[in-house]
């Protein structure tokens, strides 16, 4: 099994910064995708962000210039970095990552429990 655990969310003034990470552990063979997606009330999940195991990455226009994805292979954590937040960026924060596990070889694709991220104006 593999288990992701967040941490980072919370309360800040527009224009501040938070740090996301995501820590996935277990039985795992290989990471390929690590993604960041949001979601609020009444709205479908969002991706955010996205960085393959390549280190290429993707971000929805909406954050582009102000996030920034990376992730530490050795760790199998991935960050967000949230820069010049804005109100419109509250939301609850998912990590999702994809990958195989190390005992069967299978492909998983796990998400984090959330953790929320109030931007206040």
């Amino acid at each position: 099994q593999v288990q992701l655990v967040e941490s980072g969310g919370g309360l800040v003034q527009a224009g501040g910064s938070l740090r996301l990470s995501c820590a996935a552990s277990g039985s795992i063979f290989s990471i390929n995708a690590m993604n960041w997606y949001r979601q609020t009330p009444g709205n479908k999940r969002e991706l955010v962000a996205a960085v393959t195991s390549g280190g290429s990455t993707n971000y929805a226009d909406s954050v582009k210039g102000r996030f920034t994805i990376s992730r530490d292979n050795a760790k199998n954590t991935v960050y967000l970095q949230m820069n010049n937040l804005k109100p419109e960026d509250t939301a609850v924060y998912y990590c999702n990552i994809r990958g195989f596990d190390s005992r069967w070889r299978r492909p998983f694709d796990n998400w984090g429990q959330g953790t929320q991220v109030t931007v206040a104006s």
